[in-house]
């Protein structure tokens, strides 16, 4: 069935089926507009259309989003006789999506340029928007992210919904986000707040790195992808490469990548440290099954070799990293049970770090750490449909485990000679069960979410430290985790949107928090011990979420304020004494009883004319610990961005110049050491020219007026009052090719 309103002319006229992405099943609801032609798919989702040259076709619907295809695209499913759209929940949400290759969910998404998208580290795809600033300890690798002031395990970092890594170094050389490569990654969702509770209970949010989906052909085909770029401020070479062969019953994907660079220099000619080498490979298998039925396995190796941390007393030394996942997905039709869909996932990381080529004059010692972390476990998930309404509901479990000993060689003072060790880790192990649901009802304009978690949290030592055992007795807790987030969001006929969100989730502490045994491994050079009683801590929020998208223009704001309860941080415990001769003293995880986060986000993208758009973007949290009436420690200050686009010679040429301005941070908790940074303004330009097909060359400068700055949240390097500054002007060029 067709519902349209559209003169009818003597014109041949077209047909195709608008299906949904996973399940090919007809997408019912949705409306379009194709210049004079509009309509809204029935039952069958049949669109019929004279086909129009150099017209865009626009669709929207409340699950799907909204979305357009160009003259060619309208051309190429008007062929094919179909066009699938992929479920686009997550835009109701307060969220921001971040393209990286093919198509997002959503219109309102943040493009970015070729450095990130061949970057090494999936960190850097996240620098890309404001609202996500990153503790740096090296200048080149290892980019943890901070959202809204939310950081480490107050953040969930998953891929596709359900796997992880857990950092096997204490520091944090290796945070979840290093472990993910940007070249296979399809787009990234930042779910911000404790409203996503279907993918855990991350109490500031959720970043999602979505891979690019499977898809299959009737004939066997063959598509590849080979990318190069060389960055001369630190000599940096970057490459990946993909192949992928697909037919009826299958698609067999193999990528690989390889990065490698040495020092740069910064703003003033400073050589800053920042060698590294690091490398992925791996494949995807799916197979289809059935007509409704698929299986995907994925395998990815990682490995990264000699990394300067000049702000850590060691470099990473060598990092390899096995990420293992199974995915089966069933759909169903002419029922209300839509799909349901299991996961199972394995993550095994084995780190060595050492200071041996560490300039230390006089050295008194030789170190090195050696650590493993092992990550497992599964995610099962219903989807039913009742008319317009969805309900999901699901489980998952999660194994998290970490062990580690450091190796301390004394080359001279009075314990020369001898070697001692100490138990990182002590074999501690987290392990999460947890149930989840969550309810979309759609009441015309009005769209309600409800969604509920409740999670059972174990924690043990396997091979506790004597010294630990003495100051904190038994480890071994178990703590209950509930959470609930209820929204809403208006929609009113003229694009415009507003939306209330409420959430509460908590998490109990994390590996570092339980059980690290008198490590640096907070901001300043104080040992951290761990707390195995640390009480969960809890999130209460509010979001409002305005927004407006037009034919030419979309704006968006974000307000957000946070109570958190139970805040984890640390104190200074003079009783204990550290186990170097060089730190100043202990520090010991504890429960903060209140802090407060509030801040806002704000877009606006627009076409002008003539080819050119522009977009804008502004993020700021203010964070305070109430308790202690003192700034909370890490939080970036106001940043601005504003990028100015074009498009010409039928999209082949591409020119970009994009601001970014963020202002001095003054809030400072000088409890832990922070001192105020300055602000800074950077200018960039690229260009990006398609010379065929299948080949497109990019150019750019990056901090063209090579300013001396560097983030707030960077770390100090060791033995000197000075930060970790970036890189001034660098050129950057990148080649992609691509056949078929």
């Amino acid at each position: 069935m067709l519902l349209s309103a559209y003169s009818s002319n003597a014109q041949t006229t077209s047909t195709f089926q608008l299906l949904d992405f996973e399940s090919g099943n007809p997408l019912i609801g949705a409306s379009y507009q194709y210049g004079d032609q509009q309509g809204i798919t029935g039952e069958d989702g049949i669109i019929e259309l004279v086909f129009i040259e150099n017209l865009e076709l626009e669709f929207s619907h409340v699950s799907y989003g909204r979305w357009k295809l160009n003259s060619e695209e309208v051309q190429s499913v008007l062929n094919t006789g179909f066009a699938k759209r992929a479920e686009s929940i997550i835009n109701i949400l307060p969220v921001t999506i971040i393209g990286v290759r093919g198509e997002s969910p959503t219109s309102g998404t943040v493009s970015i340029d070729d450095e990130a998208r061949i970057s090494h580290d999936g960190g850097s795809l996240l620098s890309q928007t404001p609202e996500v600033a990153g503790i740096r300890k090296s200048g080149s690798y290892g980019f943890d992210p901070v959202l809204r002031g939310f950081k480490q395990e107050q953040l969930k970092v998953v891929i596709d919904g359900c796997q992880s890594a857990i950092a096997a170094c204490p520091n944090r050389m290796d945070p979840p986000t290093s472990q993910i490569a940007p070249n296979m990654t399809d787009y990234v969702e930042i779910m911000k707040g404790p409203h996503s509770l279907r993918y855990g209970n991350g109490i500031g949010g959720t970043i999602n790195y979505v891979s690019t989906k499977p898809s299959f052909s009737e004939k066997g085909k063959l598509f590849g992808r080979v990318t190069g770029g060389y960055e001369n401020n630190g000599d940096i070479f970057r490459g990946e490469g993909l192949i992928v062969y697909k037919g009826k019953k299958y698609n067999l994907s193999f990528y690989g990548s390889w990065s490698e660079g040495g020092n740069y220099e910064d703003g003033d000619g400073r050589e800053v440290l920042a060698r590294f080498k690091r490398g992925s490979a791996g494949a995807n298998l799916a197979f289809k099954l059935s007509e409704k039925q698929t299986l995907a396995l994925s395998i990815t190796r990682n490995f990264a070799r000699d990394v300067d941390f000049p702000a850590l007393p060691m470099d990473l030394r060598k990092d390899d990293t096995w990420l293992v996942n199974l995915q089966h997905a069933i759909y169903f039709s002419d029922r209300s049970l839509q799909s349901w869909k299991t996961t199972i996932y394995g993550t095994y990381v084995d780190h060595l770090m050492d200071n041996y080529l560490k300039e230390i004059t006089p050295r008194i010692v030789n170190a090195e750490t050696s650590a493993e972390t092992v990550s497992a476990g599964g995610r099962t998930e219903g989807r039913w449909k009742f008319n317009e309404n969805q309900l999901y509901v699901g489980g998952d479990y999660r194994y998290e485990s970490a062990e580690g000993i450091r190796t301390r060689e004394f080359l001279k003072g009075p314990n020369q000679g001898k070697i001692l060790t100490d138990n990182a880790w002590q074999h501690g192990n987290i392990s999460n069960e947890g149930l989840f649901a969550e309810y979309h009802l759609n009441a015309q304009s009005w769209l309600f979410i409800f969604s509920g978690r409740i999670g059972f949290n174990q924690s043990k030592l396997n091979d506790p430290a004597p010294e630990f055992t003495e100051v904190q007795g038994d480890s071994k807790t178990s703590q209950v985790n509930p959470g609930l987030s209820l929204g809403g969001i208006k929609q009113f006929g003229d694009g415009f949107k507003i939306g209330l969100w409420l959430g509460h989730a908590q998490r109990s502490a994390s590996l570092t928090e339980r059980f690290i045994n008198s490590f640096a491994v907070g901001q300043d050079a104080y040992e951290m011990l761990g707390n195995p009683y640390l009480d969960p801590e809890a999130n209460n929020q509010i979001d409002l979420t305005l927004s407006y998208e037009g034919s030419s223009s979309a704006i968006s704001l974000n307000l957000f304020t946070s109570f958190v309860d139970n805040y984890i941080s640390s104190v200074i415990v003079d009783s204990i004494a550290p186990k170097l001769p060089t730190s100043p003293g202990v520090r010991e995880y504890t429960n903060i009883e209140k802090a407060f986060l509030t801040g806002f986000e704000f877009s606006w993208s627009q076409k002008i004319a003539v080819g050119i758009q522009h977009q804008l973007a502004i993020a700021y949290t203010y964070g305070q610990n109430t308790t202690d009436a003192e700034p909370l420690p890490e939080i970036a200050p106001l940043d601005f961005r504003y990028a100015l686009f074009g498009s010409y010679i039928k999209d082949k040429l591409k020119p970009k110049i994009a601001f970014r301005y963020v202002m001095e941070q003054d809030r400072i908790a000088e409890s832990f050491g922070e001192t105020t940074s300055p602000d800074f303004f950077l200018l960039d330009v690229d260009l990006s020219y398609s010379i065929s097909k299948t080949i497109r060359v990019t150019a750019g400068v990056y901090n063209l007026l090579n300013e001396t700055y560097y983030e707030h949240l960077n770390r100090t390097v060791r033995g000197s009052d000075g930060p970790i500054y970036a890189p001034g002007t660098r050129f950057l060029i990148t080649i992609s090719a691509t056949f078929m």
